[in-house]
């Protein structure tokens, strides 16, 4: 009999309830016991299963309902009841002969009654060897395709079913046939993709707690219970566990689209989660006894058992395969001191590592990369997203263009991406690419597509067409192996580790480095101090050569004594700089308040040699006092004056200014004048030692000054800095802390 449509509103499968149905199928019938034996719930086909009314049976001991000998041969089974259904005994009763399914459930016991044709009892003895010889066919080196071939071969041979099916379900849900028996009778679907919708969640978790399920005929009209509720809960019957639950109407809609009015399905668990499916499938109604059922469903937990094994081991060679890999490049990172050039001497071996076809480095703006990446501009946009999107241990999709959208003119060589960030601090990243990898799926009816059934309630869908479809996927790569992330992962910390070791010896380094600076300076001073006793007499002997004026033509003695002279002092003033700057390492500091003003003066008064006969206008503002080593503090503000006037030597008049300031927690001064400037594009190399940035033609000088400035102002924990517009001056700004750091 056809099953009417009953008007549902089912907007959503996942909202079904499947679990509680309130009927079961019709091949059998249901009394539900007390804890005290009374039957208080029965199926309302009962009278025609056992010649009682429903209404008759309420309310009485089992063995009132059924025949005493029968209730006689349960009882003792009946105590030891758990909540997977159990076979009881096979009996006989005026509807002819049953196989007694019992399993305690929902503060029921549930007494099943499953007509069957035989006469005899059910006979479990060929279990052993059944599962014996399927063992055997079995190896440890089969593929799951084909140990998934011989369980579908085997369970069609059990059950005569026309169509047996093995299919995995992947990362997205979507079920995936392995494998097929069929007797030709119903169409092949033999590597061919069910969708996810056609298993809603909810019924995708009752077939992981209810490993096995019959639907002996699609058409079928379910048999309600009476009462319609769980007269012991109030509450609609939990029957998850029954084996004649009826199932939902949308379900059996399914099955006559897809031309069979009979299927079983067992589960396949795997490392504890629903794998997959074995999917059988009849055009004509069908019933298999619990005897069988209960062979299939050994046979699948045995086919679970070796997929996982053969996972397991394929798992532990792939991470041995990649660790290798790992300690290979490992070892190829410490082999020099630069980063980046080790990185680059294995970009092979880390390739191979993720199976990637490229690799880039991100160490803040220098990138290097290697094999097929995006270009230059396009990692510096990428890697701007991964920091704002905040990927802290590691990023990885193989769908890199859904997620980023410019990605998509790139996806040849960048569908998939596994980032690395390898500083929590910089902008540090390792990056492997995997290539677009472009495949058909072939469907089992196009999953896009749900096209109701004319005349079916409008609130109900399923798929009417199993007709193969194939779609072409673009702009995906390869999944990443959860083995993979797991080794990236530990890759990572390997090199913070190697990060780690390598800054201890940078520390050490600079220590060592401290050192050897302390010795240089001391090598510089005494070569100052050897040196500068010579020259002074150099000096002195060409004083008195002029003064003597000696023999030979006057005027050409006269010039060369000058240029000695000139020389010797250039000279000596070299090597005063050159121990001055080495007191500057050396030397502790004296802070003390220092009145600013007057330094300024006396440095001005200092200088009053040199200007002569020129025309400079001093602007000095107030200057507020700082605490600071004064011997110093002059010497760096003398350099700085002295500079200024230098460098407006070609200016009429020369205007120099000398400004103070206090401001949060430092007091700065500033020091411009209008001379001939400089170009600021070679600023940083104002403060360095002999560096000049004018012709020592134009404007005489050592280029230690500067130097001299900047290592003054450190050491007192301040800053300085120059600013400068050519030909129109320049402005050098120091700030000294107005407290000096514990350390000087």
């Amino acid at each position: 009999m056809t099953q009417a449509s009953p008007t549902i509103d089912l907007g959503s499968c996942e909202r079904e309830p499947i679990r509680t149905p309130g009927s079961i199928q019709p091949h059998g019938c249901v009394l539900a016991l007390s804890a005290e034996g009374i039957v208080v719930q029965v199926s309302d086909n009962v009278e025609r299963w056992m010649g009682v009314a429903p209404s008759a049976a309420l309310g009485r001991p089992l063995h009132e309902v059924i025949d005493a000998g029968a209730a006689a041969r349960l009882a003792p089974e009946l105590p030891a009841a758990g909540e997977r259904p159990s076979f009881a005994a096979t009996v006989r009763l005026p509807g002819g002969v049953f196989d007694v399914l019992v399993h305690r459930y929902d503060a029921l016991l549930m007494l099943e009654f499953e007509a069957v044709q035989r006469t005899g009892a059910a006979d479990f003895r060929h279990l052993y060897p059944l599962v014996g010889n399927f063992l055997q066919q079995l190896d440890d080196s089969d593929p799951v395709e084909t140990m998934s071939a011989r369980a579908a071969d085997e369970i069609r041979g059990i059950t005569g079913f026309n169509r047996v099916l093995v299919y995995r379900f992947d990362a997205e849900g979507h079920g995936h046939v392995l494998a097929e028996s069929n007797d030709g009778q119903l169409p092949s679907y033999l590597g061919q993709r069910f969708p996810a919708s056609d298993i809603p969640r909810q019924a995708r978790e009752l077939y992981a707690s209810n490993r096995i399920r019959l639907i002996h005929d699609a058409d079928y009209a379910p048999s309600r219970l009476v009462p319609a509720e769980n007269p012991l809960t109030g509450a609609p019957n939990d029957l998850s566990f029954a084996a004649l639950r009826s199932v939902s109407p949308v379900h059996l809609q399914y099955m006559r689209n897809m031309g069979t009015l009979a299927s079983m399905s067992v589960s396949l668990m795997v490392k504890g989660q629903l794998w997959g499916l074995i999917s059988c499938h009849n055009a004509a109604p069908r019933h298999v006894t619990f005897d069988k059922r209960t062979a299939c469903e050994q046979l699948g937990q045995i086919l679970a058992l070796r997929v996982e094994s053969r996972e397991v081991r394929d798992e532990l060679q792939f991470r041995l395969d990649v660790r290798r890999i790992m300690v290979t490049v490992l070892a190829g990172l410490t082999q020099g001191a630069n980063f980046i050039d080790n990185m680059g001497s294995v970009f092979p071996e880390l390739l191979h590592f993720a199976r990637a076809g490229g690799a880039a480095i991100i160490v803040d703006d220098r990138i290097v990369s290697y094999g097929d990446t995006p270009d230059e501009a396009q990692l510096r946009e990428l890697i701007a997203w991964l920091q704002a999107n905040s990927h802290e241990d590691l990023y990885h999709t193989d769908r890199l263009s859904a997620e980023f959208a410019p990605a998509a003119a790139y996806r040849q060589s960048a569908s998939g991406l596994l980032a690395m960030p390898i500083s929590r601090i910089h902008k540090h990243y390792l990056l492997w690419f995997r290539p677009e990898f472009v495949y058909t799926i072939d469907w089992a009816g196009n999953p896009h597509a749900k096209d109701a059934v004319p005349g079916a309630p409008t609130q109900l869908s399923p798929r009417t067409s199993f007709d193969s479809w194939r779609e072409t996927v673009h702009g995906t790569s390869a999944p990443w192996h959860p083995g993979e992330i797991e080794m990236a992962l530990e890759f990572r910390t390997a090199l913070l580790g190697i990060a780690l070791e390598r800054a201890e010896q940078m520390a050490e380094l600079a220590e060592e480095l401290g050192r050897a600076n302390k010795e240089l300076e001391a090598f510089s001073y005494s070569v100052s101090h050897d040196l500068r006793a010579p020259l002074r007499h150099i000096v002195g002997f060409s004083d008195l050569l002029l003064e003597a004026g000696g023999a030979g033509s006057p005027e050409k003695q006269q010039r060369f004594l000058v240029n000695i002279k000139e020389s010797a002092r250039l000279a000596g003033k070299l090597v005063d700089d050159l121990l001055s700057f080495s007191q500057m390492g050396r030397a502790s500091l004296r802070p003390v308040q220092v009145d600013m003003n007057e330094l300024v003066r006396s440095c001005i008064d200092k200088m009053a040699l040199d200007i002569g006969s020129r025309r400079i206008e001093w602007h000095v503002a107030d200057l507020p006092p700082v605490a600071a080593d004064p011997t110093f503090i002059q010497l760096a503000l003398y350099n700085l004056l002295s500079n200024a006037v230098k460098f407006t030597s070609q200016k009429d008049p020369a205007v120099i200014r000398i400004d103070g300031r206090r401001e949060a927690g430092v007091t700065v001064f500033t020091v411009a004048d209008n001379g001939v400037g400089f170009n600021m594009d070679y600023v940083h190399k104002l403060f360095g030692v002999f560096q000049r940035l004018h012709r020592m033609e134009d404007f005489q000088g050592t280029g230690i000054g500067l130097a001299n400035v900047r290592r003054i102002v450190e050491r007192h924990g301040g800053a300085v800095t120059a600013a400068a517009v050519p030909g129109q001056g320049a402005t050098f700004t120091f700030s000294i802390p107005n407290s000096l750091p514990t350390v000087c």
